[in-house]
């Protein structure tokens, strides 16, 4: 239930200069560094504004918004609107005007929301909930409309990146998958990526060196390189019998009673998408440029198609050593925070040529 901004000293050490106890326990928080303003989403519902000193040695409390009627999922504060969007796991998203607290405007969601973007540009705000969605809608003063839907997640969505200069959005999933939509484009391009062995819990894109970096809850870093060109997953095809052999699948009877077969089971190849028995898919690939960073199954003759240059990563990977519930990534300083359910801060410097890792508690 307590706020602490922590600085840097002359030592290199960190220390809390303030130390703030809140009315409930904290839940989520937007920070914007041009105006100082933080935005509080609390475990009641409510949203408390604060602005903090040039030295951020005091927080002055400017505002409460009585936002949701559960807990407050995602706060986000946008400057160039004066508005203040949240969600909350009463399935609605707000949005209040910062300057007289007023409510403008509300959408009902089909879930509760765990992750919120929002185009100044544009106007649209993307949501992603727990069902597995994203819905993209068109914000105005007091309204808002449909834009459109994507599902693609098996599992609820539990995070979401945008980045404006490609026009790309960037989803994370419990189901341990990330994809890539290219909404500029226009042509409903969808990219999977493939790197993590857990629920990826963020995601955040640095706009310079053109990398994502996402992370999942047993630890996992993973830093995309998203210069390259990469490809779509092919749809899964389907089929009574195996496309390479031609032998019958278990629930194809007919064809089992007149080749005197036993049914097969199904698999299918993850690079050309047909459907495929085991024994023409025994072998395992990497596929990097269509986000398969680790061996998947492919038939044998995708595998022979394969290069080592196709196999060649696009992706490092790294352990925070500690089991992450939050990422933020600062771009100017390239500066990568982690929190962790062992109620550890850790700062990293993602730079190549600096390794630094600074230890909050």
């Amino acid at each position: 239930m307590t706020i602490r901004i922590w600085l840097k000293r002359d030592s290199g050490q960190y220390w809390p200069s303030i130390y703030h106890t809140m009315p409930a326990s904290c839940s989520c928080m937007s920070f914007n560094p041009e105006t100082r303003r933080l935005s509080v989403g609390m475990e009641n519902g409510t949203i408390s504004e604060f602005i903090l000193s040039e030295d951020y040695n005091q927080m002055t409390p400017e505002r409460t918004y009585e936002a949701h009627q559960g807990k407050v999922t995602v706060v986000l504060f946008v400057l160039e609107m004066e508005w203040v969007l949240s969600t909350g796991q009463d399935k609605n998203l707000t949005w209040h005007c910062s300057e007289s607290g007023t409510q403008l405007g509300l959408y009902r969601t089909i879930a509760w929301v765990s992750g919120l973007q929002f185009d100044v540009e544009t106007r649209h705000v993307f949501v992603g909930d727990h069902s597995g969605q994203v819905t993209i809608l068109k914000l105005e003063q007091d309204s808002c409309s449909l834009v459109t839907t994507f599902k693609g997640h098996t599992g609820n969505v539990t995070a979401l990146c945008w980045d404006p200069a490609q026009r790309v959005l960037f989803s994370g999933s419990s189901d341990h998958s990330i994809i890539m939509w290219d909404i500029g484009g226009r042509k409903g391009t969808a990219i999977e990526l493939q790197g993590h062995n857990d629920k990826v819990q963020g995601l955040c894109y640095a706009p310079h060196t053109r990398q994502l970096i996402s992370c999942s809850s047993d630890g996992g870093i993973v830093i995309w390189n998203m210069d390259v060109t990469r490809q779509e997953t092919p749809e899964w095809l389907d089929s009574d019998s195996c496309q390479k052999c031609e032998q019958p699948f278990f629930w194809n009877f007919k064809q089992m009673w007149d080749s005197k077969k036993i049914g097969l089971r199904q698999h299918h190849c993850r690079k050309c998408g047909q459907a495929v028995c085991g024994k023409c898919s025994a072998k395992r690939s990497t596929i990097p440029l269509m986000g398969f960073e680790f061996e998947v199954r492919v038939c044998d003759s995708c595998h022979e198609s394969i290069t080592d240059e196709d196999r060649a990563p696009t992706a490092t990977f790294h352990d925070s050593k500690h089991s992450i519930v939050y990422m933020h990534y600062e771009p100017t300083t390239g500066w990568l925070l982690t929190s962790g359910a062992d109620k550890v801060i850790k700062v990293r410097q993602t730079r190549p040529d600096v390794t630094d890792v600074k230890r909050l508690v």
